[in-house]
């Protein structure tokens, strides 16, 4: 599902299962003494998609550690990004001379737990997301929205290595023509595009500045997929 938002210089690996020959390297491994199972599962499963990712690229294999605030360490000449849910793990990976910075998220296709809407929402999101109801319930439009914020966070912070809040990205959502909901659980799917627009100071990398992403959104088979992909050779924003 995640390859469908991307473009087709991205190789993106998924599963909805934990194979039984996923492995870790010394290094990762020695980061999981104190996980629990679902934790060590998530990282290793992750990881070995990254891995089959590097594969298609033409990548040998390497340790992905966590460096800055968490974010992935990729070889040189790589970007990436990985997200994992209940049920779903994805990795997406690109040379930098196609793609500068991606960023994914997958999330269980269900409300927000309460509350949290309005901690990461802003006030024009929370009004298109309350049209977005009225006319297709069967979306739950403000997971949707926390996937795509979460999406936009992993895109800016390897370009910027600045901290980017739910507050200072503020999105809009079309939809596809002729996308159905599929039901509660989204199961025959709905998609469309997103614009991410920073309320902050913009980023910079490089000779580039970037006020604003694009990406794409899925629902399917009970999750809620985002994805950014920045060209290399897209203009400065």
């Amino acid at each position: 599902m995640i390859g469908e938002l991307l473009p087709a210089t991205v190789a993106a690996v998924e599963t909805t299962v934990d194979p039984a020959g996923a492995t870790l390297f010394p290094e990762e491994s020695a980061l999981l003494t104190r996980a629990v199972d679902k934790r060590k599962r998530e990282f290793t499963t992750v990881r070995h998609c990254a891995r089959q990712a590097m594969a298609a690229l033409g990548v040998p294999a390497a340790p992905i550690l966590p460096g800055e605030r968490r974010a992935p360490i990729w070889p040189d000449g790589i970007a990436g990004s990985m997200t994992h849910t209940a049920g779903y793990r994805a990795a997406a990976l690109a040379r930098t001379s196609d793609i500068v910075s991606l960023g994914i998220d997958a999330e269980p296709h269900g409300p927000l737990p309460e509350g949290v809407l309005d901690t990461v929402s802003l006030p024009a999101e929370r009004a298109w997301i309350a049209a977005s109801r009225a006319e297709s319930p069967d979306v739950h439009w403000d997971r949707l929205l926390f996937c795509a914020k979460e999406a936009v966070y992993k895109t800016w912070f390897p370009l910027t290595l600045r901290w980017l809040g739910f507050e200072d990205a503020e999105i809009g959502v079309d939809v596809d023509a002729g996308a159905g909901a599929g039901g509660a659980s989204g199961a025959s799917g709905a998609s469309g595009a997103f614009h991410a627009r920073i309320l902050v100071e913009p980023g910079v990398s490089g000779d580039r500045v970037f006020h604003a992403f694009d990406g794409r959104w899925l629902v399917r088979d009970g999750f809620v997929l985002a994805a950014i992909a920045v060209p290399a050779s897209h203009p400065p924003r």
